[in-house]
């Protein structure tokens, strides 16, 4: 577990929910209660060129596992969240083409989930999950409207607008990494190759190596230099603790960058609150360099924005770790119980 205490049965407020986060190379499940307590977790191996089909049997058989141990049931659970990488058609339960997991290809994941564990699934994008983790009982949790940034191989994210998720008419909603800050014609591409200038083509951890090994090869001085192999986030972290100016420097560049999308997000959508998570958060509260990365976006989204708005948002890291995606597909999977319950009676 990465941030959330197990709650025990008898302390659970129901009804109950299984949240499912599927990543590149894990899967992480959790029954959740209706307060988004955690009640119990197991992780998986992902296992992508087995495909889809042989995954979602498998989250079945480890959610029933789960559930035994708990001395529960399928029956004392009402709905399934989950949550997968796009591209996606959400209304339509279906993966489309993501990128990570060729094997998974136009698959209706939803229909086989349903089959395999017995009970109705909710489909989110796997950001847009994190987000309404950490909108429903993370950093967001006291306000209405939130965006959140998810920095790790790339920069994914997820709106939430007056306690709705962002899904889009393309399934595509969220997706705040491929927001345009560079439009040059010979700007950075993306981590996926296709997109020139975008965010994460400067801000995710890929293009943060990147441009450091690029610095260094042309010359930059830096503790980093006569280092062998590949430059990772981590190492310029940790040179930027001992005091190295050049990693110092990148972080703060990364930082700027950030605040440009940042400030074109707020200009749009006036969520009141940004939120970044992901693995690349150079230490977060905990460290100085990681306050200072958090200070120097507040600074350079201050100076590009008007100043009655730069008051009223507040930029903050995550809370939740690596549990947001579950808690967020959980979370997604009670809102339909809650529609659906409310159509019923109406």
């Amino acid at each position: 577990m990465t941030a959330q205490t197990i709650l025990s049965v008898s302390q659970s407020k129901r009804p109950l929910f299984i949240g499912v986060d599927v990543g590149g190379t894990g899967i992480k499940i959790g029954l959740v209660d209706d307060d988004g307590k955690t009640l119990g977790f197991v992780s998986i191996p992902t296992e992508e060129p087995l495909g889809p089909a042989d995954a979602m049997r498998r989250v079945a058989e480890s959610a029933d596992g789960l559930l035994a141990k708990l001395g529960l049931t399928r029956s004392d659970v009402v709905r399934v969240g989950l949550g997968t990488p796009g591209s996606q058609d959400i209304p339509k339960g279906m993966l489309i083409e993501p990128p990570n997991h060729p094997h998974w290809h136009h698959f209706p994941i939803v229909a086989c989930l349903e089959k395999a564990i017995g009970l109705p699934v909710s489909f989110a994008n796997d950001a847009n999950a994190a987000a309404f983790g950490e909108f429903w009982v993370g950093t967001g949790m006291i306000y209405s409207s939130m965006v959140l940034l998810t920095l790790g191989t790339g920069v994914g994210g997820g709106i939430i607008i007056d306690n709705q998720l962002v899904v889009g008419h393309n399934s595509f909603g969220g997706e705040c990494g491929h927001l345009i800050i560079d439009p040059s014609p010979n700007a950075r591409l993306c981590v996926w190759g296709g997109g020139r200038g975008h965010l994460e083509a400067y801000a995710s951890a890929s293009a943060v190596s990147q441009r450091a090994k690029e610095e260094i090869e042309a010359g930059a001085v830096s503790s980093l230099s006569s280092r062998g192999g590949p430059i990772t986030t981590r190492m310029i972290f940790d040179a930027a603790e001992a005091g190295d100016a050049f990693s110092l420097k990148i972080i703060d560049e990364t930082a700027d960058y950030l605040a440009l999308g940042i400030t074109t997000l707020v200009h749009t959508l006036d969520p009141g609150l940004v939120v970044l998570g992901g693995a690349m958060n150079f230490g977060g509260h905990a460290s100085k360099v990681g306050n200072r990365f958090l200070e120097r976006i507040e600074k350079t989204f201050r100076s590009r924005s008007f100043e009655y708005v730069a008051h009223g948002t507040k930029i903050d890291f995550a809370s939740l770790g690596g549990d947001a995606g579950y808690l967020g597909a959980a979370g997604i999977a009670r809102m339909d119980y809650q529609k659906s319950i409310t159509r019923t009676h109406s």
